[in-house]
């Protein structure tokens, strides 16, 4: 009979032990959790804090007695892994004040990430505090009834920060959210980033970018100072919310190769250096399923699949790990962020020049048909190779629709498709729920444009040298759209109309044309370069050149 050893619960650990179970129903399988908490929702912490949970309890997925009894596992919580002797197959447990040792035949480490707390003078406060567990989740839901109306600085930008801050602020606190670098959320772009950011700020949020801690000071008064290097913010408490570092320090001396951050190095299988020994979820360094380059990325999903292709492979199965593409979805109040594979700063790091190697559409479609009652647009982003069309990421933010957009691209993109095929996707289709050419074909349509070169889109960045060399702007839209806003020194020539004025316009000058969102706009273009100008069409029209949402 074997023997499995599992090694941390939650998405990784306790997916893996019920996998192991359902494939070997005589194993002996031990699952060893230094918490109390065998399999929570993590994911859902902030909105536990927010009273959209209601319940504590609804955050447990799985007690350790429903586990034990529906798996017949042997569930050890408030019980710590402290030594790893792969040499010998044995590992070091420690429960309360006693240690003893257990052999294992096969071991599965998932000791998951702990949360960044920074060697920042005064960060050892009580009411600095984390969000990463239920008992984080719990004390921070104290310090919120203990500070009703109270003062919250959140550090750190990330998914876990903003879901935080919004969270906070709908608990009718005061939310400052101070991030270090130009821009909230790293998987977006400053130009999708920016219209979360906007939304923050538009529900009460005040957000200082490029604002990184110097120092925690604990006044007199109770309360905490977070300085920063325009100021020093007042706070009642604090959430830290910088990121994670793997919690593998107990595998220094074990002979399991580490990488420099501490991440656990595994292979296609999930196997780390040692026989025998596989690892998953927020702790392990795997690759890039895109570029094949090695990649951390701690979210629930990836943890998921890796848990149980771990337990497939310690059963005998053999089977290879994909790798990771990134893709990840967020609310931020009103709106719905998501995104996958990479964005333009990932591109460009790995040596990619825009306009040489990729290039980008955005389009901004209603989430379902325009003419059913609450359509609403959403940005669209998506990132292409210009050799061979290849999907290389996108991104989309707006109110509804978004999800399954990236969900459909993080298919098309972990396949290896193009914006080729997004053009032939046959995608359901009811106006309550989308158009008969879905945002995604369009977005295809779009690529397949850029790529024959009947577009060549303008980006905002780049409308100073066309004006500098001379470019006559055009705006399309409708005359009380052009009173309302325009770039200065364009003209107004509403679309219908612009065949009437073409003897008007001098072929020698080259043109931009600029509509609402870049669709008229590249009608326009098209009539246009058929008649013998030189004309380029802003890409998103004014509304990308505003950096919002269609209104």
């Amino acid at each position: 009979m074997a023997k499995y050893i599992v090694v941390g619960g939650v998405a990784g650990g306790a997916t893996a032990a019920a996998r192991l179970r359902r494939l070997d129903e005589a194993a002996e399988i031990i699952l060893v959790e230094r918490g109390g908490d065998i399999s929570f929702a993590n994911c859902g912490l902030p909105y536990y804090v927010g009273g959209v949970i209601p319940r504590q309890e609804d955050l447990l997925v799985m007690t350790p007695a429903k586990f034990r009894g529906l798996f017949n596992v042997d569930v050890r919580v408030q019980s710590e892994v402290v030594k790893v002797d792969t040499a010998a197959r044995q590992v070091t447990i420690r429960h309360g004040e006693e240690e003893y040792p257990e052999s294992y035949d096969a071991l599965l480490l998932s000791p998951g990430a702990q949360p960044l707390r920074p060697p920042i003078p005064g960060i050892d406060h009580e009411r600095i505090v984390t969000l990463r567990n239920v008992p984080d989740a719990a004390v921070l839901k104290k310090l919120v009834g203990d500070y009703p109306q109270g003062r919250a600085v959140v550090v750190g930008g990330g998914f876990i920060g903003v879901e935080a801050a919004e969270n906070l602020q709908a608990q009718g606190l005061s939310v400052t959210l101070v991030e270090a670098a130009p821009h909230i959320l790293a998987p977006f772009d400053t130009d999708m980033s920016a219209l979360a950011e906007a939304e923050l700020r538009q529900n009460g949020v005040k957000l200082l970018l490029e604002q990184g801690v110097q120092e925690f000071l604990h006044h007199e008064d109770g309360t905490i100072g977070v300085k920063i290097p325009q100021e020093v913010l007042t706070a009642d408490f604090v959430v830290l919310a910088i990121g994670v570092r793997p919690d593998t320090a107990f595998l220094q001396d074990s002979g399991i190769e580490l990488g420099e951050r501490g991440h656990i190095l595994v292979d296609e299988y999930m196997q780390t250096s040692a026989p025998a020994v596989f690892a998953v979820g927020d702790a392990v360094m795997t690759f890039d399923g895109l570029t094949g380059k090695k990649a951390a990325l701690p979210l629930a999903g990836p943890a998921n699949r890796q848990g149980r292709l771990a337990a497939d492979n310690i059963a005998g199965k053999k089977r290879k790990y994909a790798g990771v593409v990134g893709s990840s979805v967020l609310k931020v109040f009103s709106l719905t962020a998501a995104a996958t594979g990479k964005n333009e700063r990932a591109l460009q790091q790995a040596g990619l020049v825009y306009g040489k190697d990729y290039r980008y559409t955005i389009t901004y479609p209603n989430d379902h048909a325009s003419y059913y009652p609450q359509a609403e647009p959403f940005a669209l982003k998506v990132l292409f190779s210009l050799q061979d069309g290849k999907v290389l990421g996108a991104q989309a933010i707006g109110k509804k629709g978004v999800d399954k957009r990236i969900d459909v691209l993080a298919a098309v993109l972990r396949l290896g498709g193009t914006v080729y095929d997004l053009e032939d996707l046959e995608l359901a289709y009811a106006p309550p729920f989308s158009s008969a050419k879905d945002p995604v074909n369009m977005a295809g349509y779009y690529g397949d444009n850029i790529l024959q070169g009947l577009t060549n889109p303008l980006l905002p960045g780049e409308l100073a040298a066309e004006q500098e060399r001379g470019a006559l702007i055009i705006d399309v839209r409708p005359p009380e759209m052009f009173a309302a806003g325009h770039v200065e020194g364009a003209i107004n020539i509403p679309a219908a109309k612009m065949r009437e004025q073409l003897d008007k316009l001098d072929k020698k000058r080259p043109l931009v044309v600029i509509c609402k969102i870049g669709m008229n706009g590249y009608f326009m273009e098209r009539m246009l370069k058929q008649s013998g100008f030189e004309v380029r069409n802003m890409m998103g029209g004014f509304t990308y050149l505003q950096g919002t949402l269609p209104k």
